[in-house]
């Protein structure tokens, strides 16, 4: 009668407990998003002669409310142990790290895009954001994007501060569109 002695067996690495539940970030996010939405819907300053038969405030109410239906429902569902399905993009090696120079590159554009668009107005600081961004994810026709990021930008300006009555800064091009 031999007895075999079996090694033991490494234990499973254990998962921390943020690691486990890291879907309730997303959860904390749009519970904050909610918070903030209803928050500023409530203390918007309504004049009763603006208000018409359902008020600027209902969308922003409802919104809010479904935010944190939303989070309080997501919450309950990762607490039960509910887990998001791991994205299987086709052309995507998740193994791989984040491009983080194109995500940096956004954000430069943007946060130039913001800066720029007081005192050059839409226009400029719109055609400044598209032709970034394009450069930013990988387009290098220096011969054409600038003049496309141009054309797009007066467009997108001229349909929203002309047609749609949205009114968008003009910077110094405000007179000539």
């Amino acid at each position: 009668m031999t007895t075999t002695i079996e090694p033991p067996k490494p234990a499973e690495p254990r998962k921390s407990w943020l690691r486990e539940y890291s879907e309730l970030g997303v959860s904390v996010l749009l519970l904050a998003l909610g918070v903030l939405v209803l928050t500023d819907a409530l203390t918007m300053e309504v004049d009763i002669e603006q208000r018409g038969p359902i008020g600027p405030r209902t969308v922003p109410i409802v919104v809010g409310i479904g935010l944190l239906v939303i989070a309080i429902l997501l919450a309950i569902d990762v607490l039960r142990g509910g887990r998001g399905e791991a994205e299987g993009g086709e052309d995507i090696d998740l193994s791989e790290p984040a491009d983080m120079r194109t995500v940096l590159l956004l954000t430069g554009v943007f946060l130039g895009f913001a800066v720029l668009i007081g005192p050059l107005g839409f226009p400029i600081a719109g055609a400044l954001l598209f032709w970034g961004a394009a450069f930013a994810l990988g387009s290098r026709r220096i011969d054409r994007d600038p003049l496309i990021a141009a054309v797009l930008s007066v467009v997108t300006y001229a349909v929203f501060n002309n047609l749609l009555g949205v009114p968008l800064p003009g910077g110094p091009l405000i007179g000539a569109l």
